[in-house]
């Protein structure tokens, strides 16, 4: 309570007629917010499902990357899409309405699913309301496709698709994150060259707008919002539902990695892989991606033959940097007999270091899933549940020289500090449609993520190196673009969308007016 009493008749006495509206005004204020732990009151029939637990409230003030804190008054727990609706709108009724932040997974590295004061949605809590239904495979038509709610994780989309014979044309890396989450991002990995994002192999969705209206949209249906949602950020709606586009899945794969010392040969070699076809027209690789290896004490060689790694640390040690294509090619019982021959059809005229070309077989979902299995390695030791400062950045392909002398070579390896995994794949721009949300160089380009694992102690020794990458890409033009953005000002945001930030603005004043979504991402709040 209030720990004082006031005589209301006692104020008679003393104060002028308008001094004693205003008094009895701020009493009623003070009461209610003695007696609310909101400055409103929720609706009854959603009030149940805000919470202000401690714990509670703790989980959803840090992320995955344990780099950002931020307090929300509460967290929401929708048992419906209509309870989001309802939230939604309720802060728009408001004189000053809160911020709303969807939280899936909580992967983010830099708090885009917080909020400061404002309302965390617990986006997993849809999953129990659905009673199952939340992936529903439609197997049964020419051209098969699954419905997913917003929630979901990929690993359950793989194993639900995949009773069925199908599987998803694009994926990420790490199948533990929503549906949600990636597609307001891009969802990319080794796959993008062939069939694009995830972005790009989406049928249809159902979205939450800013205004709370529930809206189906698609390519030809409602389509400002389909492309606005679409690597969106979260800014213009939150993702209940996405229809994704399936095909036919494999039973195993070739798994190879080929070792190089030279990055120039390195990136013409994956070019190479990425446009390659063969002589029949549809010899492609299934996957490739490219990882490095420091002449650091951190090196993960568990892919290769216990007595291969001998001479693979030496080489690490002769040349500081090695650069490790990792190529993967799809097969089934009906192509096993052909998936050696396709192979070497592939790596023809490859200038990998001789006698350093290694594979293995493989399931399929043992290769999708392999983040996991890197993940439940790293938990025992204490690797895994520390601070993640990644960066991710699509560089151009014209530039990729001038990065890797830049930033390999000048920044990471002479800084010394153990960068745990460092990516660099080649991908196809014109896999991306200009239409949605999500920004890229304005030809093809490389992807890079920087993805370290450290102490709280040597956190700023890694946000200062992700600094330095990034000022000397604007020192050298090289004219990168971060994925998964974590700008500090509206000024660096107007500079990252470039001549697309006038439409951003329109798309955030038409489903977003009140700016009360994601604002974690920094872009409007």
């Amino acid at each position: 309570m209030l720990g004082f009493q006031i005589n209301p008749f006692s104020l008679l006495k003393i104060a002028r007629p308008k001094v004693l509206i205003l008094l009895w005004l701020n009493i009623i204020v003070l009461t209610h917010a003695a007696l609310s732990p909101y400055p409103w009151s929720p609706p009854k029939d959603i009030a149940n499902k805000f919470s202000r637990d401690p714990a509670t409230l703790s989980q959803v003030s840090s992320d995955f990357g344990l780099i950002f804190h931020r307090n929300s008054s509460a967290v929401f727990t929708p048992t419906s899409i209509s309870d989001i609706s309802k939230l939604i709108k309720f802060s728009n009724s408001l004189s000053c309405p809160f911020t709303i932040a969807p939280r899936g997974q909580g992967h983010a590295s830099y708090g885009q699913a917080m909020t400061r004061g404002g309302v965390v949605v617990n986006m997993t809590a849809l999953n129990d309301y659905r009673n199952g239904s939340g992936i529903v495979v439609h197997h049964d038509k020419q051209t098969p496709y699954v419905d997913v709610g917003g929630e979901q994780i990929w690993i359950d989309v793989l194993r639900a698709t995949f009773v069925h014979g199908l599987t998803p044309f694009a994926w990420t890396d790490y199948l533990y994150l929503s549906i949600g989450a990636t597609l307001s991002n891009g969802g990319i990995n080794g796959r993008a060259f062939r069939f694009g994002p995830q972005i790009s192999n989406v049928h249809e969705l159902d979205v939450v707008t800013g205004k709370g209206d529930l809206v189906t949209c698609s390519a030809n249906k409602n389509s400002d919002l389909f492309y606005a949602v679409l690597g969106g950020l979260g800014q213009f709606g939150i993702i209940t539902r996405a229809r994704i586009p399936l095909g036919p899945a494999p039973t195993r794969v070739k798994w190879v990695h080929m070792l190089y010392n030279d990055f120039s040969t390195f990136s013409k070699d994956q070019e190479h892989l990425i446009t390659f076809k063969g002589r029949n027209g549809n010899n492609q690789a299934d996957f490739v991606e490219g990882v490095l290896m420091l002449n650091q004490p951190s090196q993960d060689l568990s892919f290769y033959p216990e007595s291969d790694q001998p001479r693979i640390i030496s080489l690490v040690t002769q040349y500081d940097i090695i650069y490790v294509m990792e190529l993967v090619k799809y097969y089934d019982d009906n192509t096993q007999d052909q998936v050696d021959q396709e192979i070497e059809d592939l790596i023809h005229g490859l200038k990998f270091i001789p006698t350093f070309k290694f594979d293995k077989n493989a399931s399929y979902e043992e290769f999708q899933n392999r983040i996991r299995t890197i993940e439940l390695t790293l938990k025992p030791l204490g690797l895994w549940d520390v601070p993640h400062p990644w960066l991710d950045l699509y560089v151009p392909g014209s530039r990729i020289m001038d990065f890797d002398e830049g930033v390999f070579k000048g920044i990471i390896l002479k800084q010394n500090i153990t960068a745990r995994r460092i990516l660099v794949y080649a991908t196809n721009q014109k896999r991306w449609d200009d239409k949605t949300s999500a920004m890229t160089p304005d030809e093809d380009f490389y992807i890079v993520s920087i993805l370290p694992s450290t102490r709280f102690d040597n956190l700023e020794l890694y946000l200062a190196q992700n600094q330095q990458v990034l000022q000397f890409c604007e020192d050298a033009g090289i004219g990168a673009k971060q994925y998964t953005p974590h700008n500090k000002t509206q000024e660096e945001w107007v500079e990252y969308y470039g001549p697309k930030w006038k439409t951003i603005q329109q798309r955030k004043l038409q489903f977003d007016p009140n700016k009360l979504l994601a604002p974690g991402q920094g872009i409007f709040n």
